[in-house]
């Protein structure tokens, strides 16, 4: 077992000549591996700062590439730093009532109007048949 870090101590190691990251409650210092990784540097430094373990799995890694890790690890997180996920929240808005907009009163006169064109039709066709 390693050292025990916190999230604000490994986020502080987010540059590409001081790389690590946290994936699965273990640290890893990457910096090293920074040239090699085949996804490019840009994909480790931007998991840097927070659990990375989800970015590392939705990638697909091998076997291979997790027996690698082994050696870049340098001690575990302490879980009590990391942030519980927050369930995503929609910001307060005014409720949309369509009826006042623009749409609506478009949609009633593409319904009205033709009833109107109609009953004119009707009422001229009335009006010469009683002549």
């Amino acid at each position: 077992m390693g050292k025990l870090y916190t999230l604000k101590e490994v986020a502080d190691h987010n540059t590409p000549k001081d790389c690590w990251l946290i994936i699965d409650g273990k640290v890893f210092d990457v910096t090293k591996f920074l040239e090699d990784h085949p996804g490019g540097d840009d994909v480790l430094l931007s998991a840097t700062g927070k659990d990375a373990t989800d970015d590392f799995e939705d990638v697909g890694h091998s076997t291979t590439a997790k027996s690698m890790m082994d050696e870049f690890y340098v001690g575990d997180i302490d879980t009590a730093t990391i942030p519980s996920k927050v369930e995503y929240k929609p910001p307060n808005q005014a409720h949309y009532n369509q009826d006042k907009t623009p749409e609506f009163i478009i949609k009633i006169l593409q319904f009205l109007v033709p009833l109107l064109i109609l009953g004119v039709a009707v009422g001229i066709r009335v009006y010469t048949k009683s002549l």
